[in-house]
């Protein structure tokens, strides 16, 4: 098992014990077990899955977290995010709100509109209605 901690600037959002831990970095999904190899990634939007049980049978936890950063040891993992929810803190329908706004600015690509802003902003809104289903 490895220690996990999730953190954001308001709350210690999560701490416990899992057999595995998967994410969304800006190079992709990543899934780390116990003993693996040091390193740090940068988070994107999306869920992370909690695996509790040993042999990860079980549903798995999830959480959504916006940005931020992870530092994986071989003994722990902890993620530092600027924002972290569990499915029962998200509001779904402001979240479809926010979906359908920022598909919106990204199609009608009007000048002085900041596409990496709204693109960001799409993410975050399809991560929360995804750990939502």
């Amino acid at each position: 098992m490895i220690e996990v901690e999730i953190i954001t600037p308001d709350r210690v959002f999560y701490t416990g014990k899992v057999s595995f831990i998967e994410m969304t970095t800006t190079e992709g999904e990543i899934g780390v077990f116990e003993k693996h190899v040091p390193t740090t990634c940068i988070l994107a939007p999306g869920i992370v899955r909690l695996y509790e049980d040993e042999n990860h049978q079980d549903e798995p936890k999830k959480a959504v977290v916006h940005a931020g950063f992870v530092e994986i040891l071989p003994d722990r993992v902890r993620l530092m995010a600027e924002i972290a929810e569990w499915p029962d803190e998200i509001d779904k329908n402001r979240a479809e709100e926010a979906r359908i706004r920022a598909e919106r600015r990204i199609e009608e690509n009007e000048e002085g509109i900041d596409m990496d802003r709204a693109e960001l902003a799409l993410k975050r809104a399809v991560a929360r209605l995804a750990a939502t289903k």
